[in-house]
């Protein structure tokens, strides 16, 4: 009887591997103005979604969707009333403008919407809602609290923030979705913002609940405690996490700008990204904690890393030598072609979805789902 392979045994994925994969893709995402590899992005992240999600985990991708959908509408709504100094030809609508003060550079109240300024704001506000509907997919496919697991000592503190931060968003609307139904149930089938002003303290009454509930649980759980650190270590370690910082900042605009050349900024950023490195690691050693039974991390992950950051790196290599469909044109506008590579990166980080292993409860669900559907056949 043959073995089975790693990525047909059902297990959970490293969370790492999913995060690296997913800020792959918003990477790439941010390294384009195509509105078609833009879509394709979305698409890869929703498909993958929909195969390797675990079976009764929060659904915390579409409230993503609906953010990005509300970061575009925003963005071209302000582009209309204030304008964002994209010269353009084709002239939508007129509306009456108010003068601004000179100071006001680059901005207008009112005036002639262009079809060109309004793509460009479209574009940009796509862009947005793309990258976050990659982190709304890492958020899905690997929960923050997993991958909490695996952060450092030294930033354990953050991370638990950060974590509580990225899983309230998704709770939340899914309790108010919890509350409108239980309203509907009762015969309040009211739309409108008075019926949203009526949801509106159920939902900050369960919200405040189950904060006092989290605190509750993580205060039984130690998350107060602090590590015992003499003075000496405290002062390296701070001037080290200082030192580092600064040198990374300075790293970053030195290879983001042109006039100070990458010679100063790249040894700057090495060396800021080391000295933060070894403050982590002397942090670390002063306060040890223990996981428990951790994911292994094997072909699958390996795999999972490659194919999120093959469309990264070949998208910032793309923008950086002006390839040919990367940037599209704004001023005259011009029907965006599909480059062929890219596609085909983008393409290829969908393959995840047979590559991974199945989560346990999603392979249990689709075990007892194929045979009554084969019987109803």
């Amino acid at each position: 009887m043959a073995r089975p392979t790693p990525a047909a045994t059902p297990r959970m994925l490293h969370p790492v591997a999913w995060w690296v994969w997913g800020v792959g893709l918003a990477t790439a995402a941010a390294h384009t103005t195509n509105p078609w590899l833009l879509l394709l992005v979305i698409a890869v992240a929703g498909w993958v979604v929909l195969e390797r999600r675990e079976v009764g985990a929060l659904d915390s991708f579409r409230p993503f969707l609906i953010i990005g959908l509300f970061a575009i509408g925003l963005r071209v709504a302000l582009t209309i009333l204030l304008g964002n100094g994209v010269p353009g030809q084709v002239v939508l609508v007129e509306l009456p403008q108010v003068r601004l003060p000179d100071w006001f550079a680059g901005l207008r109240l009112g005036g002639p919407v262009t079809l060109e300024s309004v793509v460009a704001a479209g574009i940009d506000g796509l862009r947005l809602a793309t990258t976050l509907a990659c982190l709304g997919a890492a958020n899905a496919l690997a929960s923050p609290r997993r991958l909490l697991r695996y952060a450092p000592a030294t930033l354990y503190d953050i991370g638990t923030a950060i974590v509580v931060a990225l899983t309230f968003a998704p709770a939340l609307v899914d309790l108010a979705g919890r509350v409108r139904s239980a309203r509907r149930l009762r015969g309040h089938s009211g739309t409108g913002v008075r019926e949203l002003a009526r949801l509106g303290v159920p939902v900050l009454e369960g919200a405040l609940d189950r904060s006092l509930d989290l605190a509750a649980s993580m205060e039984s759980r130690g998350y107060g405690r602090t590590a015992v650190r003499g003075r000496r270590e405290r002062i390296v370690g701070s001037a080290l996490a200082l030192s580092g910082a600064c040198g990374s900042v300075a790293g970053l605009f030195g290879v983001m700008s042109a006039s100070s050349g990458g010679w100063f900024g790249l040894p700057m950023l090495v060396s800021g990204l080391a000295l933060l490195a070894t403050s982590l690691v002397l942090g670390s050693r002063r306060d040890a904690r223990t996981a428990y039974r951790r994911d292994p991390w094997r072909a699958p992950e390996w795999a999972t890393c490659a194919l999120g950051l093959l469309p990264a790196v070949l998208l910032v290599h793309a923008e950086a030598d002006a390839w040919p469909g990367i940037t599209i044109s704004q001023v005259p506008l011009d029907w965006p072609p599909l480059p062929a590579l890219p596609t085909l990166a983008l393409l290829a980080a969908v393959l995840v979805a047979w590559v991974t292993p199945v989560p346990p409860r999603l392979a249990r669900a689709r075990a007892t789902t194929l045979p009554a559907r084969l019987e109803t056949a």
